[in-house]
This record gives C-alpha cells, structure tokens and sequence, in this order.
C-alpha cells in the first residue's frame, strides 16, 4: 500500500467521475430532433455536442459497466506509475535523501525486482480492462491505452525520463485530466461533447495542483539528486505561485462549465475554503517536512472538488 501510494489515487478517481457525470448529463439534455428511446442522432451543436462535418453523430444510452471499466484503467495505471516511480528512482538513486513518505527501492522494504513487477501487474491489469472497453468502444482505444501506459514508465524511467525535465505537470494534466475525462465520456455514450473537455481541464489542472504539492516539498532533495522537476527550475516561492495557480485556473474552468451549460456545475467552488490552509502553506517560507500536510489536503480538495462538479452536473442533468 504505501508503494501504491493512496493519497495520489483521486488524481486517478476524480477524472473519471467527472466523465461520468458529464456523459449522464448529455444524456439528460433535450433531445435533438430524430432521437429515439434507445439512442439519439445529433442534428446539431446544442450543448457543445460532437459533429463531424455534416455527418450525424450517435449518441447512446450510457452505459455504466463502461465508467466502471475506465475506473479501473485510470486507478490502475495510476498505481503502475506510482510503482514503476518508484523503481525508477530508486535505481537511480534519485530517492536516497527523501523527507517525504516511504519509498520502497530507496528504503531497502522491497527489492527493485519486486517493485518492478508490482509496476508490471498493475499496467497489465490496466490493460486487460481497456481492452475490455476498447472490444466494445472502438479498438482504436488501445492505442491511447498503450501511449498512457508507456507515459506512466517513461516519467521517471528509461534513459531519458521527462519528469526530470520538468514535464511532469504536462503529463498529469493530459493523461489524468483530458485523457481520462473525456475518454470515460466518450466509452459511455459515444461522442466527444465540449462539457467533456472542459471537465477535464479543471481534472487536469487540479492533478497538476497535486503533482506541485509533491514536488514542492522535494525541491532540496531533487536538485541534489539532479532531478530538474518543474519545482526545481521554477525555485521554491514560484513553484508555490505555480500550485496557487493551477487551482485558481481550476476554479476558474468550472465558472467558465457553469456559465456556458449548467450553473449546478459551480457547487465545485464550495470548495474554496479547502483551499485557504495549503495555499497559505505554499506561499510561506516552509520547506521540505512542512509541506508534509499539503498533499493530503490537496487530494482532499481535488476528491470533493471533483466530487461536487460531478454532483452538480448530476443534478443539473435532473433538473433541466
């Protein structure tokens, strides 16, 4: 469990959900001209729907055992990431002079053997349930599968790893916000509307928030380890501006959700006073196990924030 890393799993969870709400929240919408009980046929752009030229596009009942799957995939290949990080960085060496949780190579808990083939499983078991989605989706989806998969490794490992190029941050905000967002919306009723993508901005970026608090607390330990994360090349005080920014612009794509489709979506914001303790953290002059607390009240905030737009488009879903 602590190589799998729990805390981190809402960055993996709340995408998803969101999907989800998204999907049963298109669903609800008036139905466009040609629908029937089953499936409707997209006449237009209404709510941001999908079209293709001037092809109709299919738009289905969702179907749940779909979300259920995408869950799986996302938490999985959040775990195998977590594992193979910490294979990676333990070879390295990259993890010797950590002040924050357990890291199993670094600490001598488990064999980098072992670790690796926990890394392993957990893709595998990934990738047995996208394909599952992909049999009854669109075969296509095993490529994005694979790509999220080899993503996941080559954050920390391979010759040149891009977590220690600062793109961390770009990965989480693709991969566990717009990938799993609107690709757990897409398996579950067959389109791509704009709701979609702009849920998995505030995913994305609230993941990006969770990634910062991590490495905020790393920066002395990565740069003598040579591991230049964005943390790293920003500096301490702008790196704390850059997390304080990813939740602003979160915040600020729920209001942009709200405006353009469905105001229930701006519950997210109730979670603002969440907020005010890890911000303050990141902004002082704390360092290293002073930023201990912050992950955890980020994956708080991340877990009822994502909650909260999901509930809201539920009920926005409902009401309309």
């Amino acid at each position: 469990m602590a190589g799998a890393r729990p805390r981190t799993w809402p960055a993996a969870v709340v995408p998803v959900v969101v999907g989800a709400a998204v999907a049963w929240w298109v669903w609800r919408g008036p139905s466009p001209a040609g629908s029937g009980t089953g499936s409707c046929v997209v006449a237009s752009c209404r709510h941001g729907l999908s079209v293709v030229g001037a092809r109709p596009v299919l738009l289905h009942r969702p179907v749940w055992w779909r979300g259920l799957a995408a869950a799986v995939v996302a938490l999985a290949v959040e775990v195998g990431t977590n594992f193979a990080n910490d294979y990676s960085d333990g070879i390295r060496g990259a993890d010797d002079d950590r002040v924050g949780p357990l890291r199993l190579v670094a600490s001598d808990t488990a064999s980098p053997r072992a670790v690796r083939r926990a890394a392993l499983a957990s893709f595998a078991v990934a990738g047995l349930a996208g394909l599952a989605l992909a049999a009854a989706a669109g075969w296509w989806l095993v490529g994005v599968g694979a790509l999220c998969m080899v993503a996941g490794w080559a954050y920390t490992g391979g010759p040149r790893p891009y977590g220690y190029l600062g793109l961390g941050e770009l990965f989480v905000f693709v991969f566990f916000g717009l990938v799993a967002t609107v690709g757990t919306t897409y398996v579950m009723i067959g389109i791509f509307p704009a709701p979609a993508l702009v849920g998995g901005v505030v995913t994305g970026l609230l993941a990006c928030a969770m990634l910062e608090a991590n490495n905020l607390r790393d920066v002395a330990g990565d740069t003598v380890a040579g591991k230049r994360t964005l943390a790293v090349r920003l500096g301490r005080r702008r790196a704390g501006w850059l997390y304080v920014g990813s939740l602003a612009a979160a915040a600020g794509a729920a209001v942009f959700l709200a405006a353009v489709w469905d105001p229930w979506a701006a519950l997210a914001l109730a979670t603002a006073a969440l907020a005010v303790g890890p911000i303050r953290a990141v902004l002082g002059d704390a360092g290293g196990r002073a930023l201990l607390p912050v992950l955890g009240a980020t994956g708080r905030l991340q877990l009822v924030a994502g909650g909260l737009l999901a509930a809201g488009l539920v009920v926005g879903g409902v009401t309309r």
